[in-house]
């Protein structure tokens, strides 16, 4: 549902768990609304394990269902039963390599979603003491089903590069907040490892602020008459949002409680080694395939004494399969082991974790500096009285993976092979720790390349780590047509009372302007608008589309966009209206700008100014039309949402481009079009 109701249930005193007062919300994850029973009377929603099941089995029939896992995991439940010592690793303990993927939107270290590296210890501890019933930590207990599963987690000590790592990966993906659907879509496979050999884990700023967590269960082995599936690995492993992520008695940060103890991720690993929740995701009739944990009617909150199943025994709310408060639970039975321990043994990605090395530091060196490219989130467009913005200047990661202090370095780099600059770092950073240098001459556009030249006044003893680079892509002139006539399609959600838009010129003056419209139910973007403009010469005008509700031309399943062309000419093409961290009711408005005044733009543009793209949008190819030159030097390069470089092609001729594009992701794309010195930008639609 687009629409968010809240009801507010208003008692002046309450004494049942049950009627705790709350607000409960009608939200959708991965296109399934969520039941009101599965959010805590604090309004959060616990886990979306079980959604994100069955929207991976929506997206992929071969994958099994619940019954057909259970039915292949029974078998090997009681052999492990039989022969209970079959998972050692070292000493009968099995040491798990995790990496953390910190994903932020440039702010500085330990602000917001860009949690300290303390921040994410503590919750690799929590995990530890909670999988192995440490006795002295809140992960005790002393029931007599309580067990210890003989699993420890570790940091990553090697990057997939065969690299000193501390296994947190921080990254700047330019983007306020995520959705459950974005996250999958994007986050999880542009930053994964390799989930045969690191466990993933994910801190984000969820879009729902609500939404603690979610994993991946673990897939079937592909045995005699199940199917042979191993599941989505770019998306295997477990996500949580931020201010659940790691405990606030360990670390300072941003926690909220009474999420704060590092339970929600004790939780989601849980599941990603095949856990169910406790009360089997039904009623008292339906079985989590764990004999020791009572039957439970449905989720429980706070931490009660209930229970919720006649001649059931008291719900186990201390078990890390419910939803109580972080401080109440502190159990994982001998039967949720047994269990654990089974897939540990069976399951793909699963069982490779287990003689994974990852976690076994190589040997390190005294001077070990390591450079990585920031992403830019700057998204200077050009405006009627800014027609050619500069680009701000890139930066990149310094990290220390030596075991001295790095008080000094040296870098190299240029832009598009270009003149080599050096600057100099001074300061001091501990081991594993970072400092963000901004390099002075890289203004422009194009492909950055850095290496380090030495470190502490010597050379790099690891050279490895020494080099990278990163492809930046945009607008750096305002786009420009020469004519008069000018075509505007607007193609909305379901939601077009919610849209309107205005044209206007330089002055200000409104040219053309429409909507809201009515509201539509269909699984595409509706048509609202088709309309051709005839506008003065030598003008700058911008078209301004608002939808009303705040949250761009998107209802949860419909994404919009609109276009501005001229002949074969594209000017505007706009698809990123949504605004991922919207407050709802908030209007919410997109504007862009083009010109038909040849001095508004530079030189470049106009040499290329009737190029063209088509189809756009496409679900298989896409074709350029070039223009006509004698000597034709060129390039096209095609970028995803966030500026990593998915394809370099030569042009060695005027004849039309065709770009095969089939095996691309959804999604909105930059192409970069290099003719001689000139240049020209595209924004691509995959659909």
């Amino acid at each position: 549902m687009k629409k968010i109701f809240f009801l507010l249930l208003s008692f002046t005193m309450l004494v049942s768990t049950n009627s705790v007062a709350q607000i409960k919300k009608k939200v959708k994850h991965f296109g399934k609304e969520i039941s009101p029973s599965n959010i805590t009377p604090e309004g959060y929603i616990r886990c979306l394990t079980e959604e994100y099941e069955d929207y991976l089995r929506s997206i992929d029939p071969n994958r099994m269902s619940k019954a057909e896992f259970e039915t292949w995991l029974a078998p090997l439940i009681e052999k492990q039963k039989k022969s209970p010592q079959t998972f050692s690793q070292t000493g009968n303990i099995i040491y798990i390599p995790v990496v953390v993927h910190v994903i932020h939107n440039g702010d500085a270290y330990g602000v917001n979603e860009n949690i300290t590296d303390e921040q994410v210890q503590s919750q690799i501890t929590v995990l530890t003491q909670d999988f192995r019933k440490m006795t002295g930590t809140p992960g005790f207990n002393s029931n007599p089903v309580g067990a210890d599963t003989q699993i420890e987690f570790v940091l990553a000590k090697v990057d997939p590069n065969g690299n000193p790592t501390n296994g947190i990966n921080r990254v700047n993906l330019c983007q306020a907040s995520w959705s459950t659907e974005e996250i999958d879509s994007t986050v999880k496979p542009l930053t994964i490892w390799d989930p045969a050999l690191y466990m993933n884990m994910w801190s984000v700023n969820f879009t729902d602020s609500s939404l603690l967590g979610y994993a991946q269960f673990p897939s079937s082995s592909g045995l005699n008459g199940l199917n042979v599936n191993g599941g989505a690995a770019n998306t295997d492993g477990v996500v949580s949002g931020y201010s659940f992520f790691g405990s606030s008695s360990l670390a300072q940060g941003s926690f909220s409680a009474p999420y704060d103890k590092g339970r929600t991720m004790t939780h989601e690993v849980g599941h990603f080694l095949g856990l169910r929740h406790i009360w089997g995701d039904g009623d008292c009739t339906v079985d989590d395939f764990c004999n020791d944990t009572p039957n439970a009617a449905a989720a429980n909150s706070g931490c009660p004494t209930i229970d919720s199943c006649p001649f059931g025994g008291n719900d186990m709310v201390q078990n890390y399969m419910d939803y109580t408060n972080d401080a109440c639970m502190n159990i994982f039975t001998n039967d949720q082991k047994t269990r654990i321990v089974a897939v540990m043994n069976n399951s793909p990605r699963r069982s490779t974790l287990k003689t994974s090395t990852k976690n076994i530091a190589i040997p390190l060196f005294a001077n070990d500096a390591e450079i990585k490219i920031e992403n830019s989130c700057s998204t200077i467009e050009p405006t009627c009285t800014v027609p050619n913005p500069s680009v701000p200047a890139k930066s990149v990661l310094l990290y220390n993976r030596g075991t001295s202090n790095l008080t000094s370095a040296t870098i190299s780099y240029n832009m598009n092979g270009g003149t080599n600059y050096n600057q100099n770092w001074t300061g001091n950073l501990a081991p594993d720790k970072y400092a963000v240098v901004t390099l002075t001459n890289t203004t422009g556009y194009g492909t950055l390349n850095a290496s380090i030249v030495s470190t502490n006044g010597t050379t790099d003893q690891r050279t490895t780590n020494n080099t990278a680079s990163r492809t930046f892509s945009g607008i750096s002139s305002l786009p420009y047509a020469n004519s008069t006539t000018f075509t505007f399609n607007l193609y909305g959600d379901n939601f077009g009372t919610e849209i309107t838009w205005t044209l206007k010129n330089q002055a200000g003056t409104t040219l053309y302007s429409g909507g809201p419209y009515d509201d539509v139910t269909t699984s595409t973007p509706r048509q609202y608008v088709n309309q051709t403009w005839t506008l003065p010469t030598n003008g700058c005008y911008y078209l301004t589309v608002t939808d009303e509700y705040g949250d761009g031309l998107f209802d949860g399943s419909v994404q919009g966009y609109y276009t501005v062309t001229s002949g074969t000419t594209s000017l505007v093409n706009v698809t990123d209206f949504v605004v991922p961290n919207y407050t709802p009711l908030t209007p919410s408005s997109r504007v862009s700008y083009f010109s038909n005044n040849a001095t508004l733009s530079n030189d470049n543009f106009s040499f290329l100014e009737n190029v063209s793209i088509y189809p756009n949008p496409s679900k298989d190819y896409f074709t350029i039309s070039l223009p006509e030159q004698t000597n034709f030097d060129g390039k096209i390069e095609i970028f995803n949402s966030i500026g990593q470089q998915i394809l370099v092609k030569p042009i060695q001729s005027n004849a039309d481009l065709n770009v095969n594009v089939a095996n691309y992701a959804d999604g909105v794309y930059l192409i970069n079009l290099t003719v001689g010195e000139a240049s020209k930008t595209f924004k691509f639609i995959k659909n």
